[in-house]
Formats: structure tokens, sequence, C-alpha cells
């Protein structure tokens, strides 16, 4: 998936134009990653990103029937181009993202059933030192093909997590949610527009439905969710620290997918 937050100049690979190329695996920049205030995890991130961010639910527009989507996100910070999860020595935090692991690439459908690989030419670390993108015979090198794999085996998983969020939309398993805060220094602090479980619907599903979620492994992400919730106090703790009690001005405009 390509955001465009994150990638600045994305271009599809090309063996031709990109055969010299080679990327530093040591450059490091986070200008982009520093702006960031949330960012998209799929369904088999919440077990990890549960446990370091918030993860709530964020509407997704419409699919093509009209349907609502929505996405979850890893909360970073409490207002607009803040990232409280990182600072001058890089993320303070134990898990990052799969899609800010996996860049500089990224997959962008060109067709229904046709995805392609492609760089940010913007990165730092492209250039004529380093891993190598292209072999001498052309073909892509073992690490490009590694990366790839790790791009489709993703993609795979965003589709699946699209899929629960049709299941929570279609069950009203989503509610608005405000989080209100009050500084040290008085001043309040509220963080809005994104989605968390409704527990009294969840409380109201028949059996059959209970059963299903539970099955499907939806239950295990609603319960990732809400137990991401705590890490909300650590943010107010780290926004304080940086902000030195100043109010957000606004709740986040997460960068979805």
């Amino acid at each position: 998936m390509i955001n465009e937050n994150l990638h600045k100049k994305a271009v599809a690979l090309d063996r031709v134009k990109h055969r010299e190329l080679k990327l530093d695996l040591s450059a490091r920049d986070l200008t982009s990653i520093n702006q960031l205030n949330a960012f998209f995890v799929a369904g088999t991130e919440f077990t990890d990103a549960c446990k370091e961010f918030p993860v709530v639910w964020v509407s997704a527009g419409t699919d093509a029937e009209g349907k609502q989507q929505v996405a979850p996100i890893a909360v970073f910070g409490l207002s607009q181009g803040q990232n409280l999860c990182t600072d001058d020595k890089g993320w303070r935090v134990r898990y990052v993202p799969a899609v800010l692991r996996l860049y500089p690439f990224a997959l962008a459908r060109v067709a229904p059933t046709e995805m392609v690989v492609c760089i940010d030419e913007s990165w730092v670390g492209f250039g004529s030192t380093g891993q190598p993108l292209f072999g001498d015979d052309g073909q892509p090198s073992e690490f490009t093909v590694n990366v790839q794999k790790q791009l489709e085996n993703f993609e795979m998983e965003v589709e699946r997590t699209r899929l629960a969020g049709a299941v929570l939309v279609e069950k009203g398993l989503l509610r608005d949610m405000r989080f209100d805060a009050t500084l040290p220094d008085g001043s309040k602090l509220t963080v809005d527009g994104f989605l968390t479980i409704d527990e009294d619907k969840l409380g109201k599903l028949s059996d059959a439905d209970l059963l299903a979620i539970n099955r499907n492994g939806l239950m295990g992400l609603i319960h990732a969710h809400q137990i991401s919730l705590g890490n909300m106090g650590r943010l107010v703790e780290w926004h304080v620290e940086r902000n030195g009690g100043a109010a957000a001005p606004a709740g986040p405009a997460p960068a979805a997918s």
C-alpha cells in the first residue's frame, strides 16, 4: 500500500531505470515518520501493537457498493503532525507497524489482479552503495525478491483486515469515541475522530454471532483493541513531557490505508 504521507515519490521499480540502484540499509531519516500521528496496522499486528499504542478504527470511505469501510490504526500522537513514539534517537517503542518497517518499498495495484513493487525514490538510502536491487543479469536480487514476498504477504493481511472491518460495520459494533484529559497546567486535551467497540452492542449479539466472531478470530482483535486503549495514558504523559502541559490543538487525523 502506498501512503501519500509517507511515500513522497513512489514509482514502480524498473529493471532498466533502477538496475544500478542500491539501498544503504543503515540510512536513517525520520523526517516523515516524525510527522505521522497514526498509521495503519493489519489485524495480525494487533497482538504486538496493542502493547505499545492505542489501536482504534477510523472511517475509510465507502466501497464500490457504497458500504462504509473502516481501517484500524495505531495512534502515535494526540495532535496533527505529532509522533510521540519517536525522538531524536528513533522509535521509543518496541514494535513498529509493518508498512513502516517495509518502507521505502510498497505495492501498488495497476490492475484488478496485478500489483507492482514500488519504491520511494526520495528515500535518502537510495544511491550507488549498499544492497543491490538487481543482479548483474538484470534480474531482481535475492534481497528484492524477499521484500516482494513480504509485501505480497502483508497485502493479503490487509485484505483480511478489511473483511474483519466489514463485519464490525455490518454488526454495528463500532461507535464514535472521544478521549478527554486534564493536563497538569489545568488545560484540557481532547482527542476524537476515531471509532471504538460498542460494548453494549457486543454484549447483545446472538449466540450464533458470538460463535462466528470467536471462530474467525475477530474477538481476539476486539480484545487487543480494548487492552490497547490503556496506552492513551502514556501518550498523555509523553505529550506533557514534550509540550510542557500544553493542550493538543486537535485529535488525530490518522494516516490510514
